[in-house]
């Protein structure tokens, strides 16, 4: 199996670079905003206000990748070059179907936001400035994640990496361009809107990257297939179960979402230490993820390949292989935070209250990989064999439990405070093992019996 290892790492490895790369874009964004006009602490909100309409905003299109690259994956897998590029033109469409919606409900989505978000009115009018700005640039990402579950059904990571490293990149370095000019060329930046400017651009450059790349690797490849796609079963019945897989993918999302969310505003209670010690937590608990993630996706890409082939025995070897590097990667990350939690943490704030509030509040955070690798592993794997029922369901049962946990521990210990925290911690904890068993126990049903019975159908 050293063979199924090496395409595992090829997958992956391309992912996790990509997904490194990620995080650097909103802290330049927020460096950018910082030093303009003295450091205004508006402009800095202004920034963090508006990309967080924009989590809120994409967050629930993740789908359009998944349910793309389990499908192209499958395709694959059987061959069918024609379905591939039938999964890529249809995804396509509904991407900028959404996309134009997106841009008409613009005005309705800023006023809902700012009902629950309570800013001052600078930071109010420079969020809004931001939004209406970037909302432009909602085809082009929509697409964007379309295109990065093709490349990956497709088996290429390569193509989704150097994509993503074209969109960060480039909005990195326009954003610091159109914002602060250019020293002694005679331009000296358009300031603030300049930062929403370079990512607009930046995601129209890497969509035309993006389409390039597909001209370069498939174009002759899917010029050469049949026009008439989707050999098996009617156009309507693939047309259906297009849109049943996202539709599950976007309420898994929504559920995943309302725990975030629910995590985020239970924090606020507890005031302003604990809850920056919460965010801190929330944001280096997801580091490990955009490692384990990468192999989420190799397996993703594996999984829907192998049972486009109907190999029922490949499907179990990438499912142990892959939770063997993730799992790996896991176990890695539990001494990286119990040893270096603390110094993480300096790295994101020099206040001493929270950094004392912290040590706590370590252990939770040392541990969270363990429970964290199998949930986002089995994401890929459920991906790959578009076993989205079963995902869909373990992320409502996940909710049941984070509310279970938490409102059980409130009605009967009535914390206050950091006891308060470590309820709400538990609670996180409580939606990760949900999901984890839940899938674990479906892994045969969901996975593995419809290969079974696809080869039966066959004989």
């Amino acid at each position: 199996m050293k063979t199924l290892d090496k395409e595992i790492l090829r997958l992956a490895l391309p992912s996790i670079l990509a997904n490194i790369t990620i995080p650097l874009v909103g802290m330049v964004d927020m460096a950018v905003a910082g030093h303009l006009d003295g450091g205004s602490a508006a402009l800095i909100g202004g920034i963090s206000v508006g990309s967080l309409m924009f989590d809120l905003l994409y967050w629930n299109f993740g789908f359009l990748r998944a349910g793309t690259g389990g499908l192209t994956a499958q395709a694959f897998g059987r061959g069918d070059i024609a379905g591939c590029r039938t999964n890529l033109r249809r995804s396509l469409l509904t991407a900028l179907a959404l996309s134009l919606v997106l841009i008409a409900i613009q005005w309705p989505f800023e006023k809902l936001i700012f009902f629950f978000v309570n800013c001052s009115e600078e930071v109010r009018h420079l969020a809004t400035r931001y939004f209406r700005l970037r909302i432009w640039a909602a085809p082009a990402t929509l697409s964007l994640m379309v295109l990065r579950g093709w490349f990956i059904g497709m088996q290429d990571t390569v193509s989704s990496m150097l994509t993503d490293l074209v969109v960060n990149g480039t909005n990195i370095i326009l954003s610091i361009f159109l914002a602060t000019g250019l020293p002694g060329a005679g331009f000296d930046g358009i300031g603030y809107i300049g930062i929403a400017w370079g990512t607009v651009a930046a995601q129209y450059g890497g969509l035309a990257f993006a389409c390039a790349m597909i001209f370069r690797r498939f174009g002759k490849v899917m010029a050469a297939a049949p026009a008439e796609g989707e050999p098996e079963g009617s156009v309507m019945e693939n047309f259906r179960r297009f849109y049943k897989v996202n539709a599950d993918l976007f309420i898994r999302s929504l559920c995943l979402m309302a725990v975030y969310l629910a995590f985020t505003a239970i924090s606020a209670r507890f005031g302003d230490v604990l809850l920056a010690t919460c965010s801190i937590m929330m944001k280096l608990m997801l580091v490990f993820s955009y490692f384990t993630d990468g192999f989420a996706f190799a397996g993703e890409a594996l999984t829907g390949k192998f049972t486009g082939m109907q190999d029922t025995a490949m499907v179990r070897h990438t499912v142990r292989h892959t939770f063997a590097w993730s799992m790996g990667i896991g176990l890695l990350f539990v001494l990286v935070y119990a040893f270096f939690g603390i110094s993480m943490f300096r790295l994101m704030t020099t206040d001493h209250e929270v950094l004392h509030s912290a040590r706590q509040f370590i252990p939770w955070l040392a541990f969270i990989p363990l429970l964290g690798c199998p949930a986002f592993t089995w994401d890929g794997i459920y991906t790959g064999a578009t076993a989205t029922r079963q995902m869909r369901d373990s992320n409502i049962g996940c909710v049941f439990a984070f509310a279970a946990v938490w409102l059980a521990g409130s009605a009967l210990l009535r914390p206050e405070g950091a006891a308060g925290v470590h309820l709400l911690f538990a609670a996180y904890y409580a939606h990760l093992v949900f999901r984890s068993v839940y899938q674990t126990v479906k892994y045969r049903r969901a996975v593995l019996l419809p290969v079974e019975e696809s080869i039966g159908n066959i004989h």
